[in-house]
């Protein structure tokens, strides 16, 4: 009877529970999506168990077909370079502006102001400057994927501005005074001592960037509209008609879709966590 007490009183029944309804809610739609992707149109009926039950046959022709309507290929590169391009441009623009209002805007109005100019950001939704934006990059020749590489690192900087610059707190000032004691220049400090440092806040902000730039469908959408170049999410658009959904092949390519990001994902996930939680002490 003792046991029993000292294991309720160990166990945070509920938080225990919370976990438990977080699982569900991420494994039933994963769940879905996988049965629903190696499902012939023909097994997919109205009733709930016609769409919960397994497969009857597990075939790949609706990944095959999925690649041949999205033209995979060719829409994966067009993801991938947007994306690497946005994330590497964000890591070095990102940090190096985290590292000069960091370390300033506590004895510095302006840097201040800066930051929470910046920040600020975060709150005006992309509905509003949508229609500027289109107007804007079109008369200025941007209305192509330079264009969007470069309204995705604006549009990420509040974030990674707050990441960056709550993790420098984290970073002794000694080690950059030693660094000048030693002879070395603010930037020569920074790219050799405390860029290093952030690793994982890079591998942090590298994700989160990768994960909405990857997966965003709007910014392309009214950007790229003219140019003939088409990402992977815009491309899988072509199975939403007005008539329905072809949600087989739909599902399909949302799970080829999904491998790349959660290779990197797990790539990173040690450097993510430890970015996280040591951005978030103070």
């Amino acid at each position: 009877m003792k046991e029993k007490d000292n294991l309720n009183e160990k166990v945070n029944w509920p938080v225990t529970i919370l976990l438990i309804l977080g699982l569900v809610t991420v494994i039933f739609p994963l769940y879905m999506t996988i049965v629903i992707a190696f499902k012939q149109p023909s097994e997919m009926t109205n009733s709930v168990s016609g769409i919960l039950s397994l497969p009857k046959q597990w075939s790949l022709s609706n990944f095959a077909e999925a690649m041949r309507v999205t033209d995979f290929w060719h829409s994966l590169g067009n993801s991938a370079l947007i994306t690497i391009l946005t994330v590497v441009i964000s890591i070095v623009v990102h940090s190096l502006i985290g590292y000069a209002v960091g370390r300033n805007k506590g004895s510095s109005k302006f840097y201040n102001f800066a930051y929470l100019y910046i920040v600020s950001g975060m709150f005006v939704p992309f509905a509003i400057l949508m229609m500027p934006l289109v107007k804007q990059t079109s008369q200025m020749g941007l209305d192509n994927w330079v264009g969007v590489i470069i309204l995705y690192v604006v549009f990420y900087m509040p974030m990674n501005l707050m990441l960056y610059s709550g993790y420098l707190k984290n970073i002794p000032i000694a080690l950059e005074e030693a660094a000048r004691v030693d002879g070395a220049t603010t930037w020569t400090t920074y790219w050799k001592v405390i860029f290093p440092i952030m690793k994982p806040m890079h591998a942090t902000v590298a994700v989160l960037t990768a994960l909405g730039t990857w997966n965003d469908v709007m910014t392309p959408l009214v950007i790229m509209s003219g140019s003939g170049m088409t990402t992977l999410p815009l491309a899988q658009m072509t199975f939403q008609t007005q008539f329905g959904t072809n949600y087989n092949l739909a599902f399909a390519s949302y799970l080829l879709a999904l491998l790349p990001i959660l290779i990197f994902y797990l790539i990173c996930q040690k450097q993510i966590l430890n970015g996280v939680v040591n951005g978030a002490v103070k």
